[in-house]
Parts: C-alpha cells; sequence; structure tokens
C-alpha cells in the first residue's frame, strides 16, 4: 500500500505541536557577589560575576561584553566596566566554556552598593529575537541601609519593596517592576534559583519542568511577591517587549528586555 503524501500545511503544523511541546528554558543575566553583606570583620573587596545562564539548570550562554557595568552608592552612579574581565564557565552537561565576565570592587565607606549592568544584545534564533537584560544586585556594607530602595535609572529594571539583604529562607521578597520608569500593570515574572552546590547548599533536581522556572503575577502596579523556600541565590525576571528593534541578516528583530534583580537567602539556625 502507498503511503499518502503529507502535505506542506499538515507538515508544518506537526512541527508547531512538537516546538509547542519543548519547554523553553529561562534565561537570566545575572551579576552574583561573593557576599551581600560586608562586615567590619568580612574582607572589604567583593568578587562579583556577571554572566548569563539558566540558572536552575546551571547551563551558560556565551555573554558578549557588557555595554555598561556599574554600581550605585548614595545617589551616585560610577562606571565600573574597565574593571571586568573575562572568564569562562560550563555546567556540568556543557562541552565547552563560555564567556562571562568576573570583577573585584573594594567597599571603602558604609551604605547599600546596587551593582547594575546592561548587556550587549543576544541573538536567540530559537525564538527569532534578541534578548537583553538589565540586572541588578543589592550588597550592604557596614550596617548603614540606606539606598537599597531607589531606582538606578535603566530601561527596565525592578525596585525592591523588601530589604533585599539579610533574608531568611522562606522570607517572602516584593518587587515593583518598571519600565522606562513606569509600573508595568499585571507584569509576569520569572523565578528560578542558582542552582549550584556550594557549602552546604546541595544542588537539587527538579522533578518536571514546571519546577524549573516559577512564575507569578504582578497586580496592577506592577508589584509581586514571592517566597524563597531554599537558602541560596533567587533570581526575579520580568520580560518586556522593546519599543525599539535591532537589525538582524537584514531584517528588524524584537527586542526582549528584562527587569532582573537577584537576592540571597540563609537557613535560620
Amino acid at each position: 500500500m502507498m503511503r499518502k503524501p503529507i502535505s506542506v500545511l499538515s507538515a508544518l503544523v506537526a512541527a508547531a505541536m512538537v516546538l509547542a511541546s519543548v519547554p523553553v528554558h529561562a534565561h537570566f543575566g545575572a551579576i552574583i557577589p561573593s557576599d551581600d553583606i560586608v562586615t567590619k570583620s568580612d574582607s572589604a573587596t567583593l568578587n562579583l560575576e556577571v554572566k548569563f545562564l539558566h540558572p536552575m539548570e546551571m547551563h551558560y550562554m556565551e555573554m558578549d561584553k557588557p555595554k555598561a557595568f556599574g554600581v550605585m552608592h548614595a545617589g551616585k552612579k560610577t562606571s565600573l566596566l574597565d574593571s571586568l574581565n573575562e572568564a569562562k564557565a560550563k555546567s556540568a552537561d556543557q562541552g565547552e566554556k563560555f564567556t562571562c565576565w568576573t570583577a573585584d570592587y573594594k567597599i571603602r565607606r558604609p551604605g547599600d552598593y546596587t551593582f547594575y549592568v546592561e548587556p550587549a544584545p543576544y541573538w536567540e534564533p530559537a525564538e527569532d529575537l534578541f534578548i537583553k537584560h538589565y540586572t541588578k544586585v543589592c550588597v550592604n556594607a557596614y550596617g548603614l541601609e540606606q539606598g537599597w530602595e531607589e531606582p538606578v535609572g535603566l530601561e527596565t529594571e525592578i525596585v525592591p519593596l523588601t530589604r533585599p539583604y539579610g533574608l531568611w529562607t522562606n522570607n517572602v521578597f516584593t518587587g515593583r517592576v518598571l519600565v522606562n520608569g513606569e509600573p508595568v500593570p499585571n507584569a509576569e515574572v520569572e523565578v528560578e534559583y542558582l542552582n549550584e552546590s556550594a557549602g552546604n547548599i546541595s544542588y537539587i533536581h527538579p522533578p518536571s519542568s514546571p519546577y524549573v522556572t516559577q512564575v507569578v503575577k504582578a497586580d496592577s502596579s506592577g508589584v509581586f511577591t514571592f517566597a524563597m523556600p531554599k537558602a541560596g541565590w533567587w533570581g526575579f525576571s520580568a520580560l518586556s517587549e522593546a519599543d525599539w528593534t535591532l537589525e538582524h541578516n537584514g531584517a528588524e528583530k524584537n527586542v526582549e528586555i528584562g527587569a532582573v534583580y537577584w537576592v540571597h537567602t540563609r537557613d535560620m539556625k
């Protein structure tokens, strides 16, 4: 018996169904400092890792040198772009190493230090668009808790409403999503755990795909809340579509802009 030829339309529908069944892994920009709280007994020099990855799976992507990297302290922004050093990283399932960046920063005065990065656009062929995640993290120094709630002024950002350090496991983190300084109603926020084994923080294995990326919706004022069930670093990413495009192979492509914020939790002992 001869098989009937498959029509082009049927083939396209089948391909679309296959693609729809494959989970799309969340991308996260990351700034991970060596500590989120600096005390007089600690080293005053922070090491900061700047990278682009799937945090729960610890799967890295190639990261070009950022367009901007800096810190805001006492209302003043300072560029740290020249302090970045190229590094390489890979997860257990990756044979090759991918480019990431590191920097050292000396803490000299008390207060809150908000580190931020504006990356170069990343072309994602699977989604047919560019990705650009504006990422922040806050480090407190010497007990002066001033500045953590101030926006940096990025194209899109998460402004914390919970003090973003000194958090116990199972504390909640609340933030507001902004684009061009305005709240984003009903923003969708992706949440992932940085799944690395360090000290007494053990590597975890999600039982199925929905456990990899948690999802919460912001309210009409762009405010969201999430409780963090494990000690370690947690990333929050609110995605929007930019009102500008970039050219790729002669065609204009959309740009996904992400507001990413990282916080750290510790077990209560």
